[in-house]
């Protein structure tokens, strides 16, 4: 019996390769997320930005505590089943009357992950109507498997490499993903997504989180990664310590050694550029 989605919704996300929405946080709740990452930007002396944009659950409690929110785990569950890791966070926040986009790409590229038992849970914690820059799903596109993509390293584009796929998506063909704050869309690794500028008054803050099945192995280095739930019967993945506090040593040293993992990964074979998404 499902936990918290649908056999209709399931079945959803195994055809098309994505489902939405997914009530997971009132709009109060949203809204109290949203003032904790404002209040970390604000102490940080902007928007998060660089590594500190990624692994975020190792740095603060706020979002540990949502990377571990059992409405999210509930769902994640339905699809890769009861053990769950959380691999990694990060925040992908369009300023108001921001340029910024994310290319038609696909999560796996570079990731180094043995298998597609990957799925992200991206949690709006503002509203994200098609004007801010929501993104767009290609429905099906996972079942084609891995896609050539080309590196461009826009300064606009939010992913690290401003990688994209090197085949045109069919006009019309992708699907927008509108979201209210605290409600969550869910996709598959492979999926091909994007989303355009943000154009409205508005920022549109978004909180992605991937998780796991632990019999997932990362190919290219010995990585990390945090047991939410469950158990980890395969130790393929070092387990990450949860923050204690925000931003204490031990918090930043295993997010330091975290990203340091990351970057190895997301580099190896290739000439790296700077780690600016």
């Amino acid at each position: 019996m499902s936990k918290r989605l649908s056999t209709e919704a399931v079945a959803q996300y195994r055809r098309d390769g994505f489902h939405f929405p997914v009530r997971v946080l009132s709009a109060a709740e949203a809204r109290s997320y949203r003032d904790r990452l404002e209040a970390a930007e604000r102490a940080a002396g902007g928007p998060l930005a660089g590594d500190r944009r990624h692994k975020v659950h190792l740095l603060y409690t706020w979002a540990n505590e949502l990377a571990r929110h059992p409405a999210i785990l509930d769902a994640v569950e339905d699809v890769i089943g009861p053990d769950i890791l959380c691999w990694s966070t990060t925040f992908f926040t369009k300023e108001a009357h921001s340029p910024s986009f994310v290319s038609w790409h696909q999560d796996a590229t570079y990731w180094g992950l043995s298998t597609d038992d990957v799925i992200t849970a991206w949690v709006a914690f503002a509203d994200a109507p098609v004007a801010s820059g929501a993104m767009k799903f290609w429905p099906g596109s996972h079942l084609r498997n891995q896609l050539e993509h080309r590196d461009t390293f826009d300064q606009n584009n939010l992913l690290t490499r401003g990688q994209e796929i090197a085949v045109d998506v069919p006009d019309g063909a992708g699907v927008d993903v509108t979201l209210k704050a605290g409600e969550m869309s869910l996709h598959h690794v492979l999926l091909v997504h994007g989303s355009g500028p943000n154009t409205t008054d508005d920022r549109r803050i978004g909180f992605a989180i991937r998780y796991i099945p632990p019999h997932v192995r990362q190919l290219k280095v010995r990585d990390s990664a945090m047991l939410v739930r469950g158990r980890d019967a395969h130790g393929n993945f070092d387990m990450e310590p949860e923050p204690r506090a925000d931003l204490d040593p031990a918090a930043l040293a295993a997010h330091r050694d975290a990203t340091e993992r990351s970057v190895k990964a997301l580099y190896s074979g290739t000439d790296r550029k700077q780690f600016r998404a």
